[in-house]
């Protein structure tokens, strides 16, 4: 079986927009979209698909793989356009009745679910055109299978528990209430110098954490006759961790082909342990490369991938390719050949600032 990842620009800014082909001429291909970007994104999304795997083809699956602006928005014109077989997303307003105890106020169920759902106004677009169309929508919890996708992470369980802590959500228990004191910590982050070494890692093994919405994001584990592809999408340290735990029960843990770099290489979404747990310990200098690692990068975001990230990835045989300045970044294995962007890997860099 072939596959192809195409990792589209989304424009200035940071975000998600990626569409998988795979099967065989003879038994026919399966279209598999995760992401959308932003709304004009979704148009781009269209004319790809168009003009590399058929005209007007059908879509089988459409992953959202969390409420973010920057994932969601471009899905809506993708959904409307073609015709879709199933759409695959979370809507925490449905979990409304068991989380009533978890926030503040004298809320009936009713009355949670409403309030959720009108925090996520481009989510409930997304699920009235689906039922609009007679398009199914699913949960994506861990241990769902979507085509040849193994869904790793969230559990039902941590989806739950992280919906009190949505910066949308009402007011809960849960939520961490920041304060005047780390509104003055955030202004007061000043740039520092950072050398590394090949030896000598920058990146940290508990960085301040990432958002609850990026540690709900659906990560999945594309199979395809022994060789993977993880689509990490905004996930967290917690995230990943669990994804590598449910991809150990099915016997699926080892270094992928393809890895997409989470939350665009921010310093926050990845560790070293998770980064050994996925890609394996760090190499020689010089040594072969294990696989490849893509990252969604806005044009006007010449921070990203973060310095202390792609060295990371560089350091357990991943070089990073970056969306920067390209329309899409291309990776298929016994797939039709067509012509694609070309890119360099991020060098390893040992003086940077942050």
């Amino acid at each position: 079986m072939g596959f192809e990842v195409d990792f589209l620009s989304v424009g200035n800014s940071n975000g998600d927009a990626i569409c998988v082909r795979y099967g065989t001429s003879e038994l026919g291909y399966t279209i598999h979209i995760t992401d959308g970007g932003y709304v004009e994104t979704g148009q781009r999304i269209i004319n790809h698909v168009n003009q590399h795997y058929g005209f007007n083809p059908f879509i089988a699956n459409v992953v959202l793989s969390h409420q973010d602006g920057d994932h969601i928005a471009g899905l809506i014109p993708v959904v409307r356009y073609f015709d879709v077989g199933a759409l695959w997303m979370n809507r925490p307003w449905l979990y409304a009745a068991e989380l009533l105890g978890a926030f503040h106020g004298n809320y009936t169920a009713e009355g949670l679910r409403q309030a959720i759902r009108d925090a996520y106004p481009q989510l409930v677009e997304l699920e009235a055109l689906a039922i609009e169309k007679g398009i199914p929508i699913y949960e994506t919890f861990a241990g769902s299978w979507i085509g040849n996708f193994l869904v790793l992470a969230p559990s039902r369980v941590r989806y739950l528990s992280l919906i009190p802590e949505f910066d949308r959500t009402p007011e809960s228990y849960a939520k961490p209430v920041k304060g005047i004191f780390g509104k003055l910590l955030e202004v007061a982050k000043k740039v520092a110098a950072f050398f590394e070494t090949w030896a000598n890692e920058a990146l940290q093994e508990n960085p301040s954490p990432t958002s609850a919405s990026n540690e709900s994001c659906v990560v999945q584990l594309g199979v395809f006759d022994g060789k993977t592809v993880l689509l990490t999408a905004d996930a967290g340290p917690m995230a990943l961790s669990e994804a590598a735990d449910t991809a150990a029960r099915y016997g699926f843990l080892s270094a992928p082909a393809v890895i997409q770099v989470p939350h665009h290489g921010s310093r926050r979404n990845v560790t070293p342990s998770v980064l050994d747990k996925w890609l394996g310990a760090p190499l020689p200098e010089g040594a072969q490369t294990r696989g490849l690692a893509f990252c969604s990068v806005g044009d006007n975001k010449p921070e990203y991938p973060r310095k202390r990230v792609s060295n990371a990835f560089l350091r357990r045989g991943y070089p990073v390719y970056s969306t920067r300045g390209v329309a899409w970044l291309r990776h298929h294995e016994n797939m039709p050949t067509r012509a694609g962007s070309a890119a360099e890997h991020v060098p390893f860099t040992s003086s940077y600032e942050e």
